[in-house]
């Protein structure tokens, strides 16, 4: 039997189980992988916002970090809240050299609108994407990182273009906090090559956790040795059947019906 992919998670808990930790955990299940954590903060949360965020120390981060690495190893990283510039830092340093794919999503604002990054964790967010193999912002975060326009999609790619060129990195961009009835991702490589991905956009208003799952499928699926592109490609279809499957819970912003969707590797 072959073993599966090992994907190492380090990202923040989510109390009500739609982002985060629970939410990638759930993705690397059944997306075929085994699924690792590196906790960087427990928050009390559900569907209508965060109540309270309590960060792990950054010494401990990495220590969870090194459990899982030393002993079991991974092929793949994915990263998303961390919870301060110092985690940041110790994290770059610790994975610099690491063999696999890193997949980083630039958690800044949660769904609900609640602050999840101070400015001094942003400005750290840079060594992680300086080894990162992809990074993942929505708009928002994108133009927080550059500074550029995100109003059209041409500057929604010029904007990808000039991260992925500054980092040497491939740059996912999502287009789910755009207007209209498209959602349009765009993925660009460090080389300024760019594949376009335009589908109808789902009715309804559960999508707690969309970007914490798009983000650990695409790490489980490099982890099965899916090229990146193709990866993109099914993380995509594995989060829009999820969001089709959402189980309605919640007074809010409810969670992806994770437990009915699975994508072949």
């Amino acid at each position: 039997m072959k073993a599966p992919p090992r994907i190492l998670s380090v990202a923040g808990s989510d109390s009500s189980g739609g982002a985060g930790i629970q939410a990638d955990l759930k993705t690397i299940v059944m997306l075929g992988g085994y699924g690792m954590t590196a906790i960087t903060a427990v928050t009390a949360q559900n569907t209508l916002g965060v109540q309270g965020v309590e960060p792990i120390s950054p010494s401990f981060v990495l220590a969870q970090v090194e459990s899982c690495l030393d002993d079991i190893g991974a092929d793949a990283v994915k990263i998303g809240m961390l919870g301060s510039a110092e985690t940041a830092a110790l994290l770059a340093g610790r994975l610099d050299a690491f063999a696999g794919a890193i997949v980083f999503d630039p958690v800044m604002v949660a769904t609900s609108g609640a602050e999840l990054a101070d400015s001094a964790t942003v400005a750290g967010f840079a060594a992680l994407m300086d080894i990162a193999t992809l990074v993942t912002p929505n708009l928002p975060e994108l133009a927080a990182l550059t500074g550029a326009p995100v109003d059209s999609v041409d500057e929604i790619g010029a904007a990808a273009q000039e991260l992925a060129a500054k980092h040497d990195v491939s740059v996912l961009a999502k287009g789910g906090h755009g207007g209209g009835a498209r959602v349009i991702d765009i993925l660009v490589a460090p080389g300024g090559e760019a594949l376009v991905f335009d589908d109808a956009r789902l009715p309804g208003g559960h999508t707690h956790g969309t970007g914490c799952t798009l983000s650990s499928a695409i790490a489980t699926l490099m982890g099965h040795g899916q090229a990146l592109p193709h990866a993109v490609r099914l993380g995509r279809q594995f989060v829009r059947a999820a969001i089709e499957n959402a189980p309605g819970l919640g007074g809010g912003n409810g969670p992806l019906g994770h437990q009915v969707v699975r994508t072949p590797a």
